[in-house]
């Protein structure tokens, strides 16, 4: 079975520091990409609002919403996931890691803006919990050639896609490896939950793929 991809959506930062950009210049969306095996259609990070996701997406693939069989989170951050609910009848999909932490930071939260007596902030919390409930942990091969790769770090359980092939093999590593200009410069996205363990991702990431769909860029070759 032969596994096909497109970028949908390049991503990008608010403000990269590669270009000279101390604060936000841009709103900052992450890379989206279709990834087709067999019959399943999945969807990594849709992180455009809806009423431009879903346009995109049939200029890029010619499918709509309804189409997509699973989406799949590399994380649980907010920025990664603002048209998500144009996919409802899709699987959500998520590294077990990831759903696991972001659950316990948020019920943490939550408790915390309830003693507050912040109303506001434990019904914005409740939201994002539903979120993470309405997720599945991934199983290690979503299908025949797509695997899980983890790439912990920059959140505490951020997850790429392997897509291994013939000729070549293809990593969608969402922020673990930024952009271009970061991937040259051997640099991770800042800040991070944990920086030794983003460092020891990025790492591990440039020598298995052969290319990389960055989380802010295009695909770009692992080496140059």
């Amino acid at each position: 079975m032969s596994v096909q991809f497109r970028v949908i959506s390049i991503g990008t930062l608010a403000a990269n520091p590669h270009w000279g950009e101390r604060g936000a210049v841009r709103p900052a969306h992450a890379t989206t990409t279709l990834i087709t095996a067999g019959r399943a259609r999945i969807l990594v990070d849709p992180s455009l609002p809806q009423q431009v996701l879903v346009p995109r997406l049939v200029e890029r693939a010619g499918i709509g919403p309804d189409e997509i069989t699973h989406v799949f989170l590399t994380c649980l951050s907010p920025v990664h996931r603002r048209g998500l609910l144009a996919f409802e009848r899709a699987q959500w999909l998520v590294g077990e890691r990831e759903r696991e932490a972001i659950g316990v930071q948020l019920v943490a939260s939550i408790k915390e803006a309830h003693a507050a007596g912040d109303a506001d902030l434990v019904k914005t919390l409740g939201h994002e919990v539903a979120v993470v409930e309405r997720t599945v942990a991934a199983p290690d091969k979503l299908e025949r050639g797509v695997d899980l790769f983890p790439l912990p770090g920059v959140t505490p359980g951020l997850t790429g896609l392997l897509l291994p092939g013939p000729s070549m093999t293809t990593l969608v590593a969402g922020d673990a490896v930024a952009t271009v200009e970061h991937l040259a410069a051997g640099q991770v996205i800042t800040p991070c939950f944990d920086l030794e363990l983003a460092r020891e991702s990025f790492s591990e990431a440039i020598e298995i793929a052969d290319w990389i769909v960055c989380g802010r860029d295009n695909i770009v070759p692992a080496r140059a």
